[in-house]
């Protein structure tokens, strides 16, 4: 017969498996993202900025024709009034030339808003308004309508997704977990002790394309949140077809889904993004 003190060691020992199966439980997790049966991809730092060098450097100039569908409210979190779709055409030249040109959404024959931004600056004409207006891409919203705020500068940073400047500190995160799988890639730039984070690249690791980037202010805010779909190939080279911007805190949305695309078409010159004011119209100037 057993010792009474290993009599008690055994009940004890006994207890603790009784409670080890009756207390634990086996839980399935879904898979990386929430799909089954795909392979996660990796990629360093290096390989991504290589990706984007590969969408971007091909890219000196284009001509777009696309359905441009905004919408105005609260991005986050609240209700979006949305409006009716327009057809819209789109020039680029490299560095930063862009004009955008809206037709009436019901004959395409009329102009509803023509915008160009060369370097800092940008025009913009409403003809339904007689209204012209001029300015510094960096000046503040000037409109309590959010539409009215729209500038060339916005399509310009978000139809193009640049590498990283030289300087730029960058940073690699591996965002994975049941509902998403990303890699995201940060830039920071500024003064040693006054870093900031300039913008963000997001990469699905499933395909390791070019899915979303944001920018933000020297406070950190988002200023532009720009989703890319549906990538296709524009002759040899890809560009995403479904372009959608968000600007919080302007509190618009543009999607713009591309009809047709031609990259680097020999007529693109700095001609083309000429707008004079036309005569009689009233002037706003921006600073």
């Amino acid at each position: 017969m057993l010792p009474q003190s290993r009599r008690l060691l055994f009940v004890v020992c006994l207890a603790v498996m009784w409670l080890e199966s009756c207390f634990v439980h086996h839980r399935r997790t879904p898979p990386p993202g929430n799909v089954a049966n795909r392979p996660l991809l990796t990629a360093s730092k290096q390989e991504l900025i290589n990706r984007i060098h590969r969408a971007f450097d091909p890219i000196h100039s284009f001509r777009m024709r696309a359905d441009l569908s905004p919408a105005v409210g609260k991005l986050y979190g609240g209700e979006l009034t949305e409006y009716a779709t327009v057809r819209a055409y789109v020039l680029f030249l490299r560095p930063d030339d862009i004009r955008v040109l809206g037709l009436d959404p019901v004959l395409h024959s009329s102009t509803i808003f023509d915008m160009v931004s060369t370097g800092s600056e940008f025009r913009v004409y409403i003809p339904s308004k007689n209204r012209f207006v001029t300015g510094n891409n960096n000046a503040p919203p000037s409109s309590s309508k959010p539409l009215e705020n729209m500038r060339p500068e916005a399509f310009l940073h978000s139809l193009i997704v640049e590498p990283p400047a030289e300087g730029d500190l960058t940073l690699l995160e591996d965002d994975t977990d049941e509902s998403k799988a990303v890699y995201i890639l940060f830039m920071a730039a500024g003064e040693p002790g006054q870093l900031h984070f300039t913008r963000a690249v997001y990469f699905d690791r499933y395909s390791l394309g070019i899915v979303r980037q944001k920018t933000f202010n020297p406070a950190g805010d988002i200023v532009s949140e720009t989703g890319y779909g549906d990538w296709k190939p524009y002759g040899e080279i890809s560009y995403p077809s479904v372009v959608t911007i968000q600007r919080p805190k302007e509190g618009y949305e543009v999607t713009m889904r591309v009809v047709e695309m031609t990259i680097n078409p020999p007529d693109i010159t700095s001609a083309k993004f000429s707008l004079p004011r036309p005569p009689g119209t009233q002037l706003t100037v921006l600073k």
